[in-house]
């Protein structure tokens, strides 16, 4: 057997009900599916709560998080979670977006810390395929992005790092070149699918740019198509093939029909396929040096 492969889910993001009515919206659906997705293999749990990631205060209550991740925890003292947060925005400040971190990690749940080292215009289109004008930016700068790095090395967490576009692996080749990351980093490699206006289009050549820019890092990665199928781009089966990791779930897919555990299930069953077993929560643990 190969090594373990780490599935990742992300569970709902901001996707509604009226679109897949499987999506988890409340603490007790995002305990239930997620116990539901441990048990077909899936190691690392992401989800958002009905707090805005765009617009809002900034704030996010970390209430939520702790109703659906200690009902987890008494099944899985070793669950590995993590939260969103919200963008940047004028007179909102990095320390009041980051906060619930704080809080979560006081409680001894939070397994990975956000780190989103980059600003992502995320652009659509209209039906005819020309560019949409919206102007939803998810803003962060090179700023705010050390702050969450210095949080999670404070806090002692792992470290999630979102690579929504080229760019933002220059912040962690930063870090990383120095000597100066925080052990538990994980790369996350964001590629844009049809339905995106940003990051990468999901091919061999850009996952094989994105591992030419982090090459002699040693760090894990896995993959993840937002607004797009990681198992039917390809994606998966790519870095599975290339000794990395992935991320599934109605957050990326937007998948109107199926559920997290039916997406789980599928990413496990290529695992397999290919020689390679989901890795367990503890083994997760492992690969991605979690502090702790």
């Amino acid at each position: 057997m190969g090594q373990p492969v780490i599935v990742e889910v992300a569970m709902n993001g901001n996707l509604p009900k009226r679109v897949n009515p499987r999506v988890p919206r409340t603490p007790d659906e995002v305990a239930e599916q997620g116990l539901a997705c441990i048990a077909e293999g899936a190691a690392i749990l992401h989800n958002h709560t009905d707090d805005p990631v765009l617009g809002g205060n900034g704030m996010h209550d970390p209430e939520p998080y702790r109703q659906s991740w200690s009902q987890i925890l008494k099944h899985h003292p070793n669950a590995i979670f993590y939260p969103t947060m919200a963008g940047g925005a004028p007179e909102q400040t990095i320390e009041q977006r980051y906060a619930h971190h704080e809080q979560l990690a006081a409680w001894g749940m939070l397994g990975l810390g956000v780190v989103d080292p980059g600003t992502t215009d995320l652009g659509t289109y209209d039906r005819d395929g020309r560019p949409r004008a919206g102007d939803l930016i998810y803003e962060n700068s090179w700023a705010d992005g050390i702050h969450m790095v210095e949080t999670c090395r404070r806090l002692e967490v792992g470290l999630s790092f979102s690579i929504f576009e080229p760019g933002f692996v220059r912040f962690l080749q930063g870090y990383a070149r120095a000597g100066a990351l925080p052990p538990g980093a994980v790369v996350k490699f964001y590629f844009g699918g049809a339905r995106a206006g940003f990051g990468l289009e999901p091919t061999v050549k850009a996952l094989e740019a994105y591992l030419e820019m982090i090459e002699g890092l040693g760090l894990p990665w896995l993959v993840s198509v937002q607004g797009g199928d990681v198992v039917a781009t390809g994606m998966a089966r790519a870095a599975m093939e290339r000794g990395g990791h992935v991320q599934v779930g109605l957050e990326p897919s937007g998948d109107r029909k199926r559920s997290n555990v039916d997406l789980v299930r599928e990413a496990v069953d290529l695992a397999q396929s290919l020689n390679r077993e989901p890795a367990s929560i503890d083994e997760t643990r492992t690969l991605l040096n979690l502090p702790g």
